[in-house]
């Protein structure tokens, strides 16, 4: 059964800041710095799993194995992207119970066309609003526990303007959703007009360089948002410092003389759980 950390950590008033994780080894790294909740982005498992960009190309199969890894090991609430719910009604329910089987504490479920496309990219289309409320009333029945948490996603905001992702997102509220999550606001002051538009409690998703500013934590709070994710800070950091070693070792053929901060070996050693290896060998020798 799903923990109820995370919705009496939602029901405080200071802001839950949740990092992105997308393998095991960002999730064992987050975990080391005592968050209190995690974020299984679906951009970054899609392309750190699949190598595929997240275009409605990974399968039910393929994002709930990776939940049950991710949520295993996790030492915190994880929150995990299912975009559309993989197909119709009873698609959404079979993904419901799967994901709070596989360990979440919440599933994220958004109002885009299948194939969907990533949040901050051109293009986006969205079903009718009484459609997605009828998915978020299906997950919600679905679940087996009201602590296993329905955050309800619009993408309306810039094909169809803020006051229609407004209207969707008050009608995903009254379907049942426990969190809300109006997606690619393009501005402060629309942030603003979110926050001071619905009780449930808001996700903000901070993506840099994406098509919504980034906040400090306590403007996000005095906004209003109860909940703000940043899926793809750790991977953008890592991806760039990986460009840098790469093109080092391709242009001199070695490592030695690369001025790129590295991650200390012994350090990884320890993250990765290698003291217990050597604990165990050292109980059970050969």
């Amino acid at each position: 059964m799903p923990s109820p950390r995370l919705r009496q950590r939602l029901a405080e008033p200071s802001l839950l800041v949740a990092p992105g994780v997308h393998d095991m080894v960002s999730l064992r790294l987050a975990n080391t710095f005592g968050f209190e909740a995690l974020y299984m982005t679906g951009f970054g498992v899609v392309a750190s799993h699949l190598g595929l960009p997240d275009a409605g190309l990974a399968t039910y199969t393929d994002m709930v194995g990776r939940v049950k890894a991710i949520a295993s090991q996790a030492n915190a609430p994880l929150i995990a992207d299912a975009d559309t719910g993989y197909g119709g009604l009873l698609n959404v329910a079979h993904t419901v119970r799967g994901y709070e089987e596989a360990g979440a504490s919440a599933i994220q479920l958004e109002d885009q066309e299948f194939p969907k496309k990533c949040g901050h990219t051109p293009g986006r289309r969205v079903i009718p609003t009484a459609d997605m409320a009828k998915k978020i009333r299906v997950a919600a029945e679905a679940r087996d526990s009201k602590d296993f948490l329905i955050v309800a996603r619009t993408d309306a905001r810039t094909t169809l303007g803020l006051d229609e992702a407004l209207r969707r997102a008050e009608a995903y509220a009254k379907a049942g959703a426990d969190i809300l999550f109006v997606e690619s606001p393009e501005s402060e002051e629309e942030m603003r007009t979110i926050g001071r538009s619905f009780d449930l409690p808001l996700l903000a998703n901070m993506v840099e360089k994406g098509r919504t500013p980034v906040l400090t934590k306590p403007e996000l709070e005095a906004i209003g948002y109860r909940l703000a994710i940043f899926p793809m800070t750790a991977m953008l950091a890592a991806l760039h410092g990986m460009a840098q070693a790469y093109a080092h070792l391709a242009a001199e053929g070695s490592s030695k003389g690369d001025a790129t901060p590295l991650y200390d070996f012994g350090d990884l050693t320890k993250l990765m759980g290698f003291d217990e290896v050597h604990a165990f060998e050292k109980q059970h020798p050969d």
